[in-house]
């Protein structure tokens, strides 16, 4: 099930999205996904909004094994977690602003998870019940900044630094999924999620043993081998199975 949040004539609400059909179907609640309105619109007559509003977003550092691998650095034994704020959240479609302090800007694609209850000390058996579902992202990193600084906190948190969807997927396994990225039609990136060092269950599992998650906090979960560069202009499309494509673009 493919669940979003839209905005039309000047109306934010959230639907069901039918992607063979092209339409979207508007909810009554966005905590009960079975009871729809009847109000039903076309993907080409709404604006995609980020699928959630986190109050917080964890991110994992060095999670997956072929990343490891390209920089010769050691799996780590723990999860390495940094946060990047909400403002950082940017829609499909929507711009990737080049900061004016920044000389190398830096894709980095992800599968997030979205919490959908509250969650302290969750078993790894049980986070299944905690999330709502899995969407893209993209971890946009001032890669020169993150250098100079020695710590992650500027260079992660600019604004329009997370683009965020286009979609959660309320019934997706976690593992086996390809995930790739493009920019300008070019692949740059292409793992699948069996090679996480750490898998959802437990880093969700390890997260709710340090701070207390809520519905719409976002976990990303690392990204894979083959980062780099972005420059104004271009097109970046994170691409996951079974949740569809994020696509941003580059500004000044």
């Amino acid at each position: 099930m493919l669940f979003g949040r839209f905005e039309a004539n000047g109306k934010t609400f959230f639907g069901l999205v039918e992607s063979s059909a092209g339409t979207i179907h508007e909810l009554k609640n966005p905590e009960d996904l079975t009871r729809t309105i009847g109000k039903i619109y076309s993907l080409d007559e709404v604006k995609v909004l980020p699928p959630c509003q986190p109050q917080k977003i964890i991110c994992v550092g060095l999670n997956y094994r072929d990343h490891a691998r390209e920089f010769s650095m050691p799996v780590p034994s723990e999860p390495v977690l940094f946060l990047k704020p909400p403002t950082a959240v940017t829609p499909h479609k929507g711009p990737i602003k080049y900061p004016s302090m920044c000389n190398q800007l830096d894709y980095e694609a992800e599968l997030a998870v979205v919490m959908g209850k509250t969650s302290k000390e969750v078993s790894p058996k049980r986070v299944s019940k905690y999330i709502l579902g899995l969407t893209c992202a993209n971890d946009i990193t001032a890669r020169d900044l993150q250098k100079k600084d020695g710590q992650w906190t500027r260079a992660k948190s600019f604004d329009t630094f997370l683009p965020l969807g286009p979609y959660i997927n309320t019934d997706l396994d976690s593992s086996g999924l390809n995930i790739s990225l493009y920019v300008n039609g070019e692949k740059r990136q292409q793992s699948n999620t069996n090679n996480l060092i750490f898998p959802v269950p437990e880093l969700v599992s390890f997260i709710s043993q340090i701070m207390t998650l809520y519905p719409g906090d976002v976990i990303l979960t690392g990204t894979p081998s083959g980062v780099g560069k972005l420059a104004v202009g271009d097109e970046v499309t994170v691409s996951i199975d079974g949740i569809g494509d994020l696509q941003n673009y580059v500004i000044s």
